[in-house]
């Protein structure tokens, strides 16, 4: 009989021994969703460089100088580069003379689109003096265009007008506004009846 309390003890003396190591198995498998998600997350690749100056050309011509003093690169589902602290781009024409320029605090360029996004004062200017204003504008390179649905103001030597949406080629020699909202008209003195 000493035999089974000797077994039984044993067994007791065990249990007792290997219960806390049972607890903390068990509740170590419990785990928090929010790491596990953490520990699968596909981390993005991001290139850094600074002082930008990168050429841009289509078939086979300069067609503009974008300078920029800082870049990221995102390499994950999305391939994109933002340039998150101002952009300046010079675009020529087929002589190579700067025919448009275009200046913005933050530009998103879409690489399988081939289109960027700009905002925060969005300026594009060309040679003619003509200058366009807006918080938001779409580049498409592909087409050689801009566009945006959003408030613009265009300043040209003779007036100014105000309005929403706008579609442009990138030489911004011409521009389409799709709603006039208003218009000033510079007159000079020489321009009234004497």
């Amino acid at each position: 009989m000493t035999n089974g309390n000797n077994h039984t003890s044993v067994i007791k003396i065990l249990f007792l021994a290997l219960f806390p190591a049972f607890i903390f198995f068990f509740s170590s498998c419990v785990n928090d969703k929010k790491k596990v998600d953490e520990l699968f997350e596909k981390k993005t690749g991001v290139d850094i460089a600074r002082n930008i100056e990168s050429y841009l050309s289509q078939g086979g011509k300069m067609k503009g100088k974008l300078t920029a003093p800082v870049m990221y690169r995102y390499q994950d589902t999305l391939p994109r580069v933002e340039l998150p602290e101002t952009l300046h781009v010079d675009f020529y024409d087929d002589s190579t003379k700067i025919e448009s320029q275009l200046d913005a605090h933050f530009a998103r360029y879409f690489e399988t689109q081939n289109k960027v996004f700009l905002k925060d004062s969005v300026t594009v200017f060309n040679t003619k003096g003509d200058t366009l204003h807006c918080r938001e504008l779409w580049w498409d390179q592909g087409q050689q265009k801009f566009y945006t649905d959003k408030a613009v103001r265009i300043h040209r030597k003779d007036m100014i007008l105000i309005g929403v949406g706008l579609s442009a080629p990138q030489d911004f020699k011409t521009f389409e506004m799709y709603q006039i909202t208003n218009s000033i008209i510079r007159m000079s003195s020489q321009d009234f009846p004497q």
